[in-house]
Formats: structure tokens, C-alpha cells, sequence
């Protein structure tokens, strides 16, 4: 399987990128990963909903050239459909039981996801209603994609 992930922004604290390699690395032997960044925007202070939407549909534009063709497309949103990690290892699995070879999961900027890029996906995925920053989700998904791998192969996980 392969696992993309399609994020707005870089990491620059050296702490997130430190845990982002040690998930690359634990997960190389369960699947195919790839880490694909796209430039941010700058939201001004006090931007107006009409301004957001702007930039929004600009890193949504720059989201889509990576988006392939008969890849599920899994993108997170405080709206999505939130799952204990034992039902996520079994999503995961039952995606690739029936023929799906590469996931996408989206992770938006500091606003959020365009509406055009989260009407194109196959699902929306939460993990909590609160909001975090979008560095730390990276770390948080790679960290329940490895347990759900790890789910999945029987082998022991912290519960």
C-alpha cells in the first residue's frame, strides 16, 4: 500500500521533524510512504471569510495536482467521521481488501480546506472538534497510521 500524505505548509520546528522521520521510519516496513508539502499562504490578521475562501482555493489548486487518480482520497476536517484507532486499523485494511492500492490523506493550512478539495474526497476524517495545529496533526496521523498497521499485524500497541 501507499500512504501519501498531501500537506499545505513545511515544518520548521526541528521537534515535529524529528518525530515525522521516526514515524517514516517505523512505517517502511508496512507500507509505501511519501510526504509531499505544498507552499502557504499568508492569512492576514482579521481576514475576512471571502479573503479565507480566496486563499483557501489557492492551496486547494496547488493540493489538487497531487491529488491521483484511483487513489482514495482521505481528508481531515473537524467535520469528518472520527474513529478509535482499532476501527481506523480495520478501515485501512478493508481499503486495501478491496483493491485500493494508494491512500491520500490531506492535511489543509492554518484555515483549514478548500470546499472544492473536501467535495472530491472519498471521505472526511476528524480527530477530535478541537482544532490543532496542522504541523502536530502530521505527527499525530503518521502516529495512528503506524499503530493501525501495527493493529492490523497483530503485533502489540499501547491502548
Amino acid at each position: 500500500m501507499k500512504i501519501t500524505l498531501l500537506t499545505v505548509g513545511k515544518i520548521k520546528e526541528k521537534y515535529f521533524t524529528m518525530a515525522i522521520d521516526e514515524y517514516k521510519k517505523r512505517l517502511g516496513r508496512y507500507c509505501k510512504l511519501e510526504i509531499i508539502e505544498v507552499a502557504d499562504e499568508k492569512t492576514p490578521d482579521n481576514a475576512s471569510e471571502h479573503e479565507e475562501d480566496i486563499i483557501r482555493a489557492k492551496e486547494g489548486e496547488r493540493l489538487t495536482k497531487y491529488i491521483k487518480d484511483g487513489a482514495y482520497v482521505i481528508s481531515l476536517a473537524i467535520q469528518g467521521k472520527q474513529y478509535s484507532s482499532e476501527e481506523f486499523a480495520d478501515k485501512i485494511d478493508k481499503l486495501g481488501i478491496n483493491g485500493v492500492s494508494h491512500i491520500i490523506f490531506i492535511i489543509g493550512g492554518s484555515i483549514g480546506i478548500d470546499k472544492d478539495i473536501l467535495k472530491k474526497s472519498n471521505e472526511l476524517l476528524s480527530f477530535s472538534k478541537m482544532t490543532f495545529p496542522h504541523q502536530l496533526m502530521r505527527v499525530v496521523l503518521l502516529e495512528q497510521i503506524y499503530r493501525a498497521y501495527r493493529i492490523n499485524a497483530g503485533e502489540p500497541y499501547h491502548k
